[in-house]
């Protein structure tokens, strides 16, 4: 394998020689997508460098892409709202890339709904019921596996407005859908003990019980663009909408965020970890693009930077929860000496 990459990388030298860029190429992940560009541009400004192009093509679509290949037709980096996956990290090694992980900070993934509406109140057990594909019969514990009846939040829990669930979220390509899929709903799913029990059994039976979502109508997939997901919302005040903390931190004077399990969806609830559904966010670099497409060593350095991802710096003040100093450390020197990720 070792073998494979030295040639991947001299035939990657030999061809960009001939065919240079001069502006460094990100794809990925929607809720990583504000982020960066925040970064890309105060970076051109202060720089004088190219201002990095950042693409929204959510996180699997962006590590199809930076998996693809070397060279100046492929992304130098992928945003990403979830951690590599193995299959991925395999696949751009047969390719004969070497990735280098950086981890950016926290965020929380909120259903949010229109501030001229009711705020709702939920459990991740209505999320499971309102959401999922085959829920217990009668939302009962024991009740036997039936596709999801229920059109209305008062038919998941009588607390609950009367009106039709419709919630507007990412496409199955997103690291956001996946996120929300394993804290969110399949979280919902453990409290009911029969369906916890599978696991033990039959992991994939369980998986595909506990993170499938419904395919009839209920919840529609909105793309890659939350912000486009953030509009809808104001249109409809009956629609719920699934994205990053960073979005309803952007619009609060449109929308709010949706208690989970009696937590709120604010900066300190994610930070402390009250509020139940965050996770990580990432970036990936392709190491043999480094000290080959300019500025990349520059822009990462930026990113790692205190006054970028530090506890004070301005993607807090977009949303970004920043991790602790030591973490923070790790990742900026992984940053610093490119240490490749070789394994998970």
């Amino acid at each position: 394998m070792k073998k494979l990459i030295i040639l991947c990388a001299i035939v990657f030298m030999f061809s960009f020689t001939s065919h240079a860029r001069n502006q460094i190429s990100v794809v990925g992940s929607s809720t990583v997508y504000p982020f960066s560009t925040v970064v890309a541009e105060n970076f051109g400004r202060d720089t004088g460098m190219k201002t990095p192009k950042i693409e929204s093509t959510g996180s699997g679509g962006g590590m199809k892409l930076f998996c693809a290949g070397l060279g100046v037709n492929h992304p130098d980096i992928t945003n990403s709202s979830r951690r590599i996956k193995k299959s991925e990290l395999e696949k751009c090694s047969k390719a004969g890339i070497e990735v280098v992980e950086i981890k950016v900070g926290y965020d929380g993934i909120v259903i949010a709904n229109s501030k001229k509406s009711e705020k709702f109140n939920l459990s991740k057990r209505d999320i499971f019921l309102a959401l999922a594909k085959d829920v217990p019969e009668g939302n009962a514990e024991g009740g036997k596996l039936i596709p999801n009846p229920n059109k209305t939040w008062k038919e998941v829990n009588s607390n609950l407005p009367d009106i039709k669930i419709e919630v507007l979220g990412p496409p199955p390509t997103s690291g956001t859908r996946d996120a929300f899929n394993e804290l969110a709903i399949e979280g919902g799913c453990k409290t009911f003990p029969n369906l916890k029990a599978i696991k033990k059994e039959d992991k994939k039976k369980y998986k595909a019980i506990c993170r499938a979502v419904r395919e009839d109508g209920v919840y529609i997939e909105a793309g890659e663009n939350d912000n486009l997901i953030v509009q809808k919302l104001a249109e409809n005040k009956n629609a719920l909408g699934v994205f990053g903390f960073s979005f309803l931190a952007e619009n609060e004077d449109k929308i709010q965020g949706s208690n989970i399990d009696g937590n709120e969806p604010t900066f300190e609830n994610i930070a402390s970890k009250a509020y139940p559904v965050s996770r990580p966010l990432y970036f990936y670099i392709k190491n043999a693009h480094v000290d080959v497409i300019p500025g990349i060593r520059e822009f990462v350095e930026a990113y790692t930077s205190d006054d970028a991802f530090g506890p004070d710096g301005y993607l807090s003040e977009r949303g970004l929860i920043p991790m602790p100093d030591e973490e923070r450390e790790f990742f900026r020197k992984s940053g610093q000496e490119m240490i490749i990720l070789d394994k998970l």
